[in-house]
C-alpha cells in the first residue's frame, strides 16, 4: 500500500480542482470516498468524450476512489454524512462560501462530531473579501491574478495557457495542505479549518516577478521578460520540418555551447545583450537563430544539441509526449483493465516512493456505486437503505 495508507478522505468537490487533489491522495494510497449528490454527482463524470457511460476524465481523475450518493439537502442525508464524519481525516468541500453552513456541514459543526477532522473550503476566491461570492474559472484567477497578462508573445495579445493553471495548482496546494493538517493533528491532537482559495495560489506562484516588481515598480510586459521569450536563449524555434524545439540555455556553460556548436561564437556577445536588456541586440541573435534552426530536422537539432550538452528539447505533440521514452521509462503513461470498457490508457502516479509506492487499486467509480456497501458498513439496515432510496435521500 502507498505512504498514505489508512487516511480516509471524504470528498464532497466537483469538478477538476478537487478530483485532482483527491487523485493525487488516492493514487498514494489514501482511502477516498466521493460524496455526490444522487441525480447528478461530480460534473466531471458527464464530459465528453465518454468510455461507456462516463467521461475518460472521470474514469482518470477518480481512479482509485469510492461514491456513496447522498442527498445532503435532507435531515438524513446529512445524518449519514455525520456518520461518516465520526471515521474520516479529512473533508475536503467545494461550495461557495455560506453554502456548507446553510447545509448544516461547516466546519464548525462537523467539529463537534470529530475534533481531529482536517476541513479545507477550496474556492476561487476565499471565504472573505470582495470577490468571495463570485463565480469564476481557471482563466479568471490566471487574469486577474496577472499571470494570464504575462503570457503570450512580445506586441501580442495574452495567450491562453494550454493547461489550467489555477485549477491543478490548486488540487496540489489543497493535497499539501491536508497533508500538513495531519501533521499538525497528530502533534497537536486537534483537527483545524484551511481555506484555500485558487487566486491566492496563483498569486503566490508570482514570486519570481513579484520580487522585481515590488523594487522597480514596473509591470512586466509580455515577452520581454528573461524566462518569456526576451532571450534568444531561451525560446522556441521552428525547424526544417515544420516542427518547434525548445531552447533554454541559460547559464553561460549552455549558451556558449550552443554557439559552439552551431558556428557561430560571433553571436556568444549575446552576454552583454542579456545583461543590459537591449531589445535591437537580442532581437538581430534571435533572427539569427531562426534562420539557423531551419536548416536540419527537429530530431536532428536535438540530437547535436544532447550530445553538446546544450539545454534544449522537442516541442512534442501528446501522441510523442506519451511515447517518449523518458516519459515511458517513468511510467508516466499506463494501462488498465477495465472490466467493463476493457483496456485504458491513462497518466501515471507522478511522486515516486521507494518503499510504500502509489498503486492503482481500482477504477472510477459509478455514481453511487459505493452507497449501499457504505451504510451497511456504518450500520443501516437493508431496509433501511431501501427506505432511504425511496425517499431520494440516497
Amino acid at each position: 500500500m502507498g505512504p498514505l495508507d489508512g487516511i480516509k478522505v471524504l470528498d464532497l468537490t466537483r469538478l477538476l480542482p478537487g478530483d485532482y487533489c483527491t487523485l493525487l491522495l488516492a493514487d498514494l494510497g489514501a482511502d477516498v470516498l466521493k460524496v455526490e449528490d444522487p441525480f447528478l454527482g461530480d460534473y466531471v463524470r458527464w464530459y465528453p468524450p465518454k468510455i461507456g457511460q462516463e467521461s475518460a476524465m472521470h474514469h482518470l481523475l477518480n481512479r482509485n476512489k469510492k461514491s456513496i450518493s447522498i442527498n445532503l439537502k435532507t435531515d438524513k442525508g446529512r445524518g449519514i454524512l455525520y456518520k461518516l464524519v465520526e471515521g474520516y481525516d479529512v473533508l475536503i468541500e467545494g461550495f461557495r462560501p455560506g453554502v456548507a453552513k446553510k447545509l448544516r456541514i461547516d466546519y464548525e459543526t462537523l467539529e463537534d462530531i470529530n475534533p481531529r477532522l482536517v476541513y479545507l473550503s477550496l474556492t476561487g476566491f476565499g471565504q472573505d473579501g470582495p470577490y468571495r461570492d463570485l463565480p469564476g474559472h481557471d482563466i479568471n484567477y490566471i487574469g486577474i491574478a496577472g499571470i494570464l497578462g504575462i503570457t503570450g508573445e512580445r506586441n501580442g495579445p495574452p495567450v491562453i495557457p494550454g493547461v489550467q493553471i489555477a485549477d491543478l495548482s490548486g488540487g496540489m496546494f489543497a493535497a499539501f495542505s491536508l497533508l500538513a493538517g495531519i501533521i499538525s493533528r497528530e502533534r497537536t491532537g486537534k483537527g483545524q479549518y484551511i481555506d484555500y482559495a485558487m487566486l491566492d495560489g496563483v498569486v503566490s506562484w508570482l514570486t519570481v516577478h513579484a520580487a522585481t516588481y515590488f523594487v522597480e515598480k514596473v509591470n512586466p510586459k509580455r515577452g520581454e521578460m528573461l524566462l518569456s521569450g526576451a532571450l534568444p536563449i531561451y525560446n522556441v524555434y521552428e525547424t526544417k520540418d515544420g516542427k518547434y524545439l525548445s531552447l533554454g540555455s541559460l547559464e553561460d556553460k549552455f549558451w556558449k555551447n550552443l554557439f559552439k556548436v552551431i558556428e557561430r561564437e560571433d553571436l556568444a556577445k549575446i552576454e552583454e545583450s542579456f545583461r543590459e536588456m537591449k531589445f535591437e541586440k537580442l532581437d538581430v541573435v534571435t533572427e539569427q537563430l531562426k534562420k539557423i534552426f531551419l536548416t536540419k530536422t527537429r530530431d536532428e537539432w536535438v540530437k547535436l544539441l544532447w550530445e553538446h550538452d546544450v539545454c534544449a528539447g522537442p516541442v512534442n505533440t501528446f501522441e510523442e509526449a506519451f511515447n517518449d521514452p523518458q516519459v515511458k521509462a517513468r511510467e508516466m503513461v499506463i494501462e488498465l483493465n477495465h472490466p467493463e470498457v476493457g483496456v485504458l490508457k491513462q497518466t501515471g502516479i507522478p511522486i515516486k516512493f521507494l518503499k510504500t509506492p502509489g498503486e492503482i487499486r481500482m477504477q472510477a467509480p459509478h455514481l453511487g456505486e459505493h452507497t449501499k456497501e457504505i451504510l451497511l458498513n456504518l450500520g443501516y439496515t437493508e431496509e433501511e437503505i431501501k427506505q432511504l432510496k425511496n425517499e431520494q435521500v440516497i
